[in-house]
Parts: C-alpha cells; sequence; structure tokens
C-alpha cells in the first residue's frame, strides 16, 4: 500500500470536491478500505483544510486490530459502516480478494486450477453455473490450450456490497486504486503472482508469499449497477491510470525552480522531495500503472472531479 504525504494530499483533495459536490453536507464521511494500520486515513486527516476536517467521519475498515496510538477521530470497523455520505477508498483492496483460476485443457475445455501446497497445479473440473457465465460476459477464453482467466466474480460481489454503503446515505463517491485490466486488454495467461518481501516470487500457497492477481475493474463497476433499483440509472463510472488521476489532482511532479534554493532552501528541499514523490506514484512500470475506478453514486458525476488544478495547487 502507498501512502505518502503526497498520495494522502491528492486523495484529501478528491475528499474535498466531492464535498463540494454533495453541497458541503453537516458530516462528511471518509471510509479508509483494507486500512492496514491507518495511514492513509490518518494522512488524509491531516492535508484536509480545517474547516473540512471538522465535518468529517473518518473510518478506518480493517480486520486486523486497531493500532495503538492511532488518531482517535478515527473509527476502526471490521466492515464499512450504513448511510455514507462522502467518499469510500478502497487502495489495494481488490486483490486481495480471492479468485478462482481457470485453464483451457487440451479439448478446449476452461477448468479450474487447482494447486498442491508446493505449488504443483493439475486441471481440475470444468467451470460451470455462474463462474461460467462471468468467464463469457468479462474474459472469454477461446479454445486454445493454456490459456487462462482469474474469475473475478468475489471481487465484483464485494465491490458492490462496499459501494452499497453509499446507498444508504446522500451518495457520494467510491474509489478502488490496483493493478487492473478492461475486455479491451485482458492478459491471455492471467496475472496470478507471488510476492515475498516486497519481490516477485513463484505464486505456491504454502504461507510463504502473498498472492494476487490483478482486478477485472470493469467488472466490479458494472456489478454496482447490476444492483441500482429500476428507475435510478447509475453515474457513469470512470476507469482511469493513475497518473492521470493525480495530475487532475495536483500531483504533477515539476521540480522547483533553481532560483528556490537560494532564497529559500528548506522549500526547495521539500519541492524536491516531492517531485521525487510524485515521480515514484506516476512512474510507468511501477506505481503509475495502478488503474482506478471512480464509481458515483446519487448525484456525483465522476469527470467533474477530475479537473486540473490551478497552477499554485500543484505539488
Amino acid at each position: 500500500m502507498h501512502a505518502s504525504p503526497l498520495f494522502a494530499g491528492a486523495v484529501a483533495r478528491l475528499l474535498c470536491r466531492v464535498d463540494e459536490a454533495l453541497g458541503r453536507p453537516a458530516a462528511l464521511d471518509f471510509v479508509d478500505m483494507a486500512a492496514g494500520r491507518g495511514e492513509l486515513v490518518t494522512g488524509v486527516l491531516a492535508a484536509l483544510p480545517a474547516d473540512v476536517a471538522a465535518r468529517t467521519r473518518a473510518y478506518a475498515v480493517e480486520v486486523a486490530a486497531r493500532p495503538a496510538g492511532l488518531d482517535r477521530r478515527v473509527r476502526w470497523l471490521a466492515e464499512p459502516p450504513p448511510g455514507v455520505t462522502g467518499l469510500l477508498f478502497a487502495n489495494e483492496w481488490l486483490d486481495n480478494v480471492p479468485v478462482e483460476v481457470a485453464e483451457v485443457d487440451a479439448g478446449g475445455v476452461a477448468r479450474r486450477v487447482l494447486v498442491r501446497g508446493d505449488g504443483t497445479e493439475r486441471l481440475g473440473e470444468p467451470v460451470t453455473g455462474a463462474e461460467a457465465e462471468w468467464l463469457a460476459r468479462w474474459w472469454p477464453l477461446t479454445g486454445e490450450e493454456g490459456l487462462r482467466a482469474e474469475i473475478g466474480l468475489p471481487r465484483d460481489e464485494a465491490w458492490a456490497s462496499a459501494v452499497a454503503a453509499l446507498d444508504g446515505g446522500d451518495g457520494g463517491l467510491a474509489v478502488a486504486v490496483d493493478y487492473a485490466h478492461t475486455a479491451a486488454a485482458r492478459p491471455p495467461f492471467g496475472t496470478l503472482t507471488g510476492f515475498r518481501e516486497g519481490r516477485e516470487t513463484e505464486p505456491v500457497p504454502d504461507g510463504s508469499c502473498d498472492i494476487t492477481a490483478h482486478v477485472a475493474l470493469d467488472a466490479c463497476a458494472a456489478a454496482h449497477a447490476a444492483r441500482c433499483a429500476p428507475g435510478q440509472p447509475p453515474r457513469d463510472a470512470l476507469v482511469r491510470p493513475q497518473r492521470e488521476v493525480l495530475r487532475a489532482l495536483g500531483v504533477t511532479g515539476a521540480r522547483p525552480p533553481l532560483a528556490l534554493a537560494s532564497t529559500d532552501p528548506a522549500a526547495y528541499v521539500r519541492g524536491l522531495a516531492s517531485a521525487s514523490q510524485a515521480a515514484e506514484l506516476t512512474a510507468p512500470g511501477g506505481l503509475g500503472d495502478f488503474v482506478w475506478l471512480l464509481q458515483p453514486v446519487g448525484a456525483v458525476d465522476a469527470a467533474a472531479l477530475l479537473v486540473d488544478v490551478a497552477d499554485h495547487e500543484e505539488q
């Protein structure tokens, strides 16, 4: 999870834009999904203008115990609160939701991939039912042997359930940030990957590494839309690369002018640090390849939230 001050500041700016779109409600909610140790929610609260922070109800949603010393304003929950009005933010949450993997066999049939404790794989029963329907709609597999897909149905359901928290309030915006793909460019052999101590490794399910797979965010967006009541069509969701969203939220990575080093050395050093953080957050092949799903609920227009900030607000 990345929760640098620059990233938290961008999320805080997005929360302020949601606040304005909602007409500055008396209580504004910020829900941090899979909050870890509360780094992001803490950073967002610190970055908010005082008048907005005073109205903000901050929630950290995490199955682990509340960490010692966390800001007392943060409410620690195991699931999203009902009746959210504001911003629900899921940073690298959906890729933690487990999925089944399917692979096409020699006969052209998509079958579940079964894995032994040592990482050895074999093909199991054919994919059927709701999972087969999901594949047909979101990740069709041709009859070519060896093609793979990750069946994202559990993630769709998890996302729709989380976004439903906004349905019970006065609306707002739900955001998911993850490595992702859409129907236009599904990877032919899937994305299942293991990580150990920050390094990529074989995805062996023996507890020695974290196992993850990229998220089909377009399917997640449609899952929420499918739950909307008749006569209440959902607003259009947006799927955008992180570098584009952060640019619209004022994260540019522009280096401070060299003259500042003479007139205000401390500000120059801070500017260099900010530029370095921005470069990391937007770098191709790294964090810049994250994808944002912006799912509006109610009267909020997601596209209107992504307008470039004034030059003096850029970081």
